[in-house]
């Protein structure tokens, strides 16, 4: 077991230097394993050392980028992609990888361009890459992200986020009635608060039931936090649907204050605040 290996921090170096000469298959389990027991920094170390061993391991490379981004080093874990799309410039996982990263950091045109090659290398992963639909509503193609969604509902039928987003692409597409008309309808979705969500944008409730939803029952202070994420997300993108802008603003901002990290939708609050607040002729750089 890899965990015997960490009686002190003194032998976090001996450790490195082996995973260096570890087929990378091996290298990678033994990263995550330390990983796994709570040694971040060491198992970080223990795959980079496979890396200068095996430079032209892209897996470990992806490996490495994804301890960096939950590491809170995304520019790290960028170039990391970088380099590993280099060795395997035909991995749909790798362009997808790299677009999720990429539209953390606001570059929103450049992580359509890798959502999109991820969908042209693996066809049959297209229907689930609704991360894709995201990015295109904010890249201004709401015709292409209506579609996406619309393709996503074919392998994920009871999901208000899908019907929500696919209204947005046709709110800003044609308008906000054209698009009530045409609410995919969703009635199994049982997470809080979607029904209520549902009902919102199909004109059958109210931004204050969404908000009583949220805080309903007993729920714990994490699953408080989340319900209100949501909640704050969806009416604040309602809001924008409705052309209110100093509503919108007001519930984006709280959603991004909520959002737990790790969480992508948590990420999709934070780039809209991060656009939200530019000036309008200033590019969006959110920090990685």
């Amino acid at each position: 077991m890899i965990s015997r290996w960490f009686f002190t921090l003194a032998l976090t170096g001996s450790l490195a230097l082996a995973a260096a000469e570890l087929q990378p298959d091996e290298a990678r389990e033994k990263a995550l394993e330390a990983w796994k027991n709570g040694q971040r920094e060491a198992a970080l170390e223990l795959i980079s050392q496979a890396i200068s061993g095996q430079p032209k391991e892209a897996r470990l490379l992806n490996l490495r980028a994804q301890m960096r981004l939950l590491l809170k080093d995304g520019r790290g874990a960028l170039n990391d992609l970088d380099s590993a799309l280099k060795l395997e410039p035909d991995s749909a996982v790798l362009h997808q990888d790299r677009a999720m990263l990429l539209f953390r950091a606001g570059k929103i045109e450049a992580a359509v361009a890798d959502f999109e090659q991820a969908n042209q290398l693996a066809p049959k992963f297209a229907p689930q890459n609704w991360q894709r639909g995201i990015a295109l509503y904010y890249a201004g193609r709401f015709a292409d992200g209506r579609k996406q969604f619309e393709l996503h509902q074919t392998v994920n039928a009871e999901d208000v986020e899908n019907a929500v987003w696919h209204f947005l692409c046709v709110a800003r597409a044609e308008n906000f009635d054209t698009a009530q008309k045409t609410l995919i309808k969703i009635e199994k979705d049982r997470r809080v608060p979607m029904r209520e969500v549902q009902r919102l944008f199909a004109g059958q409730g109210t931004v204050a039931d969404v908000m009583a939803a949220a805080k309903a029952g007993e729920p714990t202070a994490a699953e408080l936090r989340e319900h209100e994420f949501y909640a704050h997300l969806y009416v604040g993108l309602y809001f924008e649907a409705k052309g209110d802008a100093a509503k919108t603003k007001e519930h984006i901002l709280k959603a991004a204050s909520l959002a737990q990290p790790g969480n992508y939708m948590g990420e999709v609050a934070r780039v809209h605040a991060v656009l939200l607040q530019l000036p309008k002729n200033e590019s969006s750089q959110p920090k990685l």
